[in-house]
């Protein structure tokens, strides 16, 4: 067993990663930045350590003072999270000269992945289906022309390297390539340091899916099945659900095949993430690998009712895997919701800002990852998820009514969300009916700013809604009349009525 293990992330992902310390009984250790000190994940560590300033270049990406903590603390093994250092091969081989133990994939197998064209190149000699297109970068428009003029427009254009929808453009027709090429090039630059950019052919409405895969170090690699990854803003993912709503037993088989071949190709260890594009005839294609945990991973453990953080752990310690791919059960439903600070009604704006309160589901099936606390300030230097909501349910419409109803029930204070989002989400037909490509939610955003109540019991809802305001009410006349409300304890109520207005109405807005 490790010794200790240090957690190079911060949020919900470290708190997760701790969490699975404890339940091994690992001694964990955090390491936060200036602006993080008052963090979660800082309060649930067993130890923690300051690394810097605010700015990620200063705090989180810096390897030496991240190694600097691992030796001063005695930790042996380092669990990158998802983001920051997670994909970074030059990381994980320090890690490896510093004799730490880098809880992930092997420098060579990421460095192999996390270029795509070189990717494509290898998936090529194995084999494995992918998207028509170049496997190196572009040498020239006059290049990107002629494969253009092959392969058939629409084209899209991608960064070789990186990855959240940077150094992308869809281009529809060949007077835009020239002007789409310079400006993926640019933006590839600017994000990842690399503007190599790669041209393949658009697949028209495409479904988004992608396989999780677990390999250990003796050679044993096996597929948990599915997540359906379609809806999408800007090409990041907002919510994952597993299994998908298209795929058949046959057809999961299949992907997941191809899965662990891509994997043996890259001879990739640890758990990882091989993602597809899936047309409307159910052809697959291969997409990418992420060498790292993903940020829904917890859907994947809710329909297999295994812990992939634990059995991240049990590989880097050189364990075999202790189960076979015909062990492996998929059961249920489970849909997950990205939980972030900013609003959704005024173009997805950052909400950073203190949380002065927070109502947090909970009951049969619901599963919430969270960074997040009451009285936790939200910085605004890092990616604003704040929580992970899961619904689990024996079938689809279950997981669907288990997650509305707990989307009802939470409620933060403060700053703004996208909480209303999944609620309208969630009630759309078409989502309910499983008719899902990466263009729904710009389709479902186009409709107008849609009322959720309407779908869900607005009489009970606003009879909730009408004795808040009624309560308000009566403490507003109460303090004008001059006499104060005297509680069992003698103590007047009045100015904590006064105090809490502010809640009564944030809450009863929310409800409406």
């Amino acid at each position: 067993m490790f010794k200790k293990i240090l957690i190079a992330n911060r949020g919900e992902i470290a708190v997760r990663v701790i969490r699975a310390c404890r339940e091994l009984g690992i001694p964990s250790v955090a390491v936060f930045s200036d602006v993080d000190r008052a963090a979660l994940h800082v309060r649930k560590a067993d130890e923690a350590y300051p690394i810097g300033p605010a700015p990620a270049a200063e705090s989180y990406l810096r390897m030496d003072k991240i190694l600097d903590v691992a030796k001063r603390s005695g930790a042996d093994a380092i669990h990158p999270g998802y983001g920051f250092l997670s994909e970074n091969a030059k990381f994980a081989q320090a890690c490896a000269d510093a004799g730490v133990k880098f809880i992930g994939p092997t420098p060579a197998a990421m460095e192999m992945m996390g270029s795509k064209t070189r990717a494509r190149q290898e998936m090529e000699k194995a084999g494995v289906p992918f998207v028509p297109g170049t496997s190196q970068g572009l040498v020239s428009i006059e290049e990107a022309e002629q494969v253009a003029e092959r392969v058939g427009y629409p084209v899209m254009l991608k960064a070789a390297a990186g990855g959240g929808g940077k150094g992308m453009r869809l281009v529809h027709k060949r007077e835009d390539l020239r002007a789409a090429v310079e400006g993926a090039k640019s933006e590839a630059q600017r994000s990842f340091g690399d503007s190599e950019v790669y041209i393949e052919k658009a697949i028209v409405n495409p479904r988004h899916i992608e396989m999780q895969v677990l390999a250990d170090e003796h050679g044993n690699t096996v597929w948990l099945g599915e997540r359906e990854c379609s809806i999408q803003r800007r090409h990041q993912k907002v919510l994952e659900e597993a299994p998908s709503p298209m795929v058949d037993p046959d057809m999961r088989r299949r992907m997941g095949e191809v899965a662990v071949r891509v994997a043996q190709a890259a001879n990739y260890t640890n758990a990882g993430t091989v993602e597809f594009l899936v047309d409307q005839q159910k052809n697959f294609y291969f997409l990418e690998m992420n060498t790292r945990l993903q940020v829904e991973h917890p859907v994947t453990e809710c329909i297999t009712g295994l812990d992939l953080v634990h059995l991240q752990i049990h590989i880097a310690q050189g364990e075999p895997l202790p189960f076979k791919q015909e062990d492996v059960s998929i059961r249920g439903h489970a849909i997950e919701c990205r939980i972030y600070a900013e609003d959704p009604d005024n173009n997805y704006f950052p909400s950073p800002g203190k949380i002065t309160l927070l109502l947090a589901p909970s009951g049969p099936g619901i599963r919430r990852d969270s960074g997040m606390y009451e009285g936790w300030t939200v910085p605004i230097d890092y990616d604003p998820l704040l929580a992970k909501l899961v619904g689990y349910g024996t079938d689809r419409p279950q997981a669907i009514q288990r997650l509305q109803r707990a989307l009802y029930e939470y409620f933060v204070a403060g700053i703004k969300t996208n909480i209303s989002l999944f609620q309208r989400i969630l009630s759309d037909p078409d989502f309910q009916a499983g008719k899902l490509d990466t263009g729904y939610l710009d389709r479902l955003m186009k409709q107008g700013k849609a009322d959720p109540i309407a779908h869900h019991g607005s009489p009970e809802v606003a009879a909730i809604a009408a004795g808040l305001f009624a309560a308000l009410d009566a403490s507003a006349a109460t303090r004008s009349s001059g006499t104060a409300g005297i509680g069992q304890s003698g103590t007047t109520s009045t100015p904590a009525l006064a105090t809490s207005n502010w809640k009564v109405r944030g809450r009863a807005e929310a409800l409406r």
